[in-house]
């Protein structure tokens, strides 16, 4: 059992020990934290937040002890219930409010859960405010109000119902287009709430839904990670339904993954590649992702005369480089589609109706679209280190043997060849390097890895 406090929230496994684990006590003293942290942020008089969780089965515990301590310091609630990520992120700027907690594991298995939080712009905290946060947690410095201060709580229970809205109305969404195309898409949303947010949004654009794991109970048929491992139902469904892509999403819905006709994985690090060509062929401009998403990216915005950049690894470094480059979309290679004339936020919804646009006006099979772009095949790999050893001296020294080449020291190291990459990372948590390679082959990916990894030993010895 587990518990891990980062600047981006306060994450952990249900029940066990008081400290070590996400139990109510935890849950109450990160939430104050928060609380309070608006509160000497704030110059307003009355503070409030938008509250919103996923499917998950410890949900409604921890929202009701999280909005209930919210109003034990004076905030105001404002609860919009079973939701999603985007549609927290969605909801602070539509209610004014002054920050929004999330409260959703994201692709962790059901026994997580966690605290995400958010600012008055409905995005997620940067460093600094992240790590004042913890020490007011560490501290226990909460003041709360007396009896006739308390916040009052309202409820909003169709708030996905409006994400749903805004994403309509995006100039590049056309649902006449996509009705005319006659679609049918299968989606799997692993029991949570994209299970309710993903077909609305299809139906409300002309789309005949196929439903699997689309029931928001919390009791995941599969591991709700993206990957291909998982969604072996979904693929045979597509085939036998006939369909013409299939649609999967997380648990929070901010990663999205397709299903070609065929049954075969679209690649996860794809979705923002095609959604951004059909962005970049309508408005031109810059790209972002993080250092580990596919050099394809690239590719595609060289392609339509654009700019691309890489930010270290973390939604909210690709938020802030994409505002500093003026990116018109970006996000990871995860699935996570950031689209700013919606959001600054990785937005399933957003990325679906978007490819749903593109698929419709191309006239093309999910497939052929695939074919179009360049082909990259990715390993990730790992080596673990003794606790006594120097990861940043490691790093440093592979850094040296490869100056020659593009680098980038960002986040880790990242060395760009003509033909590949590979980037090192150092776990925060624990003494570990996370190897990421990418090759136009998966045999070279491979092999580029197992390189690394023995360049490293030879390193260390």
């Amino acid at each position: 059992m587990t518990l891990i406090k980062s600047i981006s929230g306060i994450r952990g496994t249900i029940g066990g020990k008081t400290g070590e684990n996400l139990t109510p006590v935890d849950t109450v003293k990160f939430a104050a934290a928060y609380g309070s942290w608006l509160k000497k942020e704030s110059k307003k008089e009355k503070i409030k937040v938008v509250v919103g969780r996923d499917a998950r089965i410890s949900g409604k515990m921890i929202q009701e002890l999280t909005m209930n301590t919210l109003i034990g310091l004076g905030i105001d609630v404002i609860d919009i219930g079973l939701s999603t990520t985007p549609t927290v992120e969605v909801a602070v700027p539509l209610e004014k409010a002054d920050g929004g907690i999330i409260l959703t594991a994201s692709h962790n298995p059901k026994q997580w859960n966690a605290l995400k939080l958010l600012n008055n712009k409905g995005e997620f905290l940067d460093g600094e405010a992240g790590a004042r946060i913890l020490q007011i947690a560490e501290k226990e410095d909460f003041e709360f109000s007396l009896v006739d201060d308390l916040g009052k709580i309202s409820v909003i229970e169709n708030y996905i119902d409006l994400h749903v809205d805004e994403v309509l109305k995006l100039k590049l969404v056309d649902p006449e287009k996509v009705a005319k195309a006659k679609l049918k898409v299968a989606v799997d949303a692993v029991n949570s709430s994209g299970g309710i947010a993903i077909p609305a949004l299809l139906k409300k654009m002309g789309v005949e839904v196929i439903e699997l794991y689309c029931e928001p109970n919390g009791h995941f048929p599969h591991n709700p990670e993206p990957l291909k491992e998982h969604l072996t139902d979904i693929c045979e469904l597509v085939k036998k339904e006939k369909a013409d892509f299939g649609i999967v999403v997380d648990p929070d819905v901010d990663r999205l993954a397709f299903i070609d006709e065929n049954g075969e994985m679209f690649g996860e690090e794809y979705t923002l590649v095609a959604c951004a060509d059909y962005v970049l062929s309508k408005t031109s401009g810059n790209t972002v992702s993080n250092l580990s998403s596919s050099r394809a990216l690239r590719d595609i915005t060289e392609k339509h005369g654009g700019s691309y950049e890489a930010s270290a690894v973390g939604e909210v470094n690709v938020v802030k480089l994409m505002k500093d480059n003026h990116a018109i979309i970006g996000g990871e290679g995860n699935g996570g589609i950031i689209y700013p004339e919606a959001h600054y936020g990785r937005d399933s919804l957003v990325g679906a109706a978007l490819f749903l646009t593109y698929l419709s006006e191309r006239g093309e099979k999910v497939s052929e679209i695939r074919a179009g772009y360049p082909s990259y095949f990715m390993s990730k790999n790992k080596i673990e280190l003794t606790p006594d050893l120097d990861v940043d001296g490691i790093l440093k020294a592979v850094e040296k043997r490869h100056s020659s080449e593009e680098i980038s020291t960002v986040d880790g190291v990242k060395i760009d060849f003509p033909e590949n990459w590979v980037h090192l990372r150092k776990s925060n948590t624990e003494p570990i390097i996370r190897i990421y390679t990418e090759a136009k082959s998966q045999l070279e990916a491979d092999e580029l890895a197992q390189k690394m990894i023995k360049e490293i030993q030879d390193i260390i010895s």
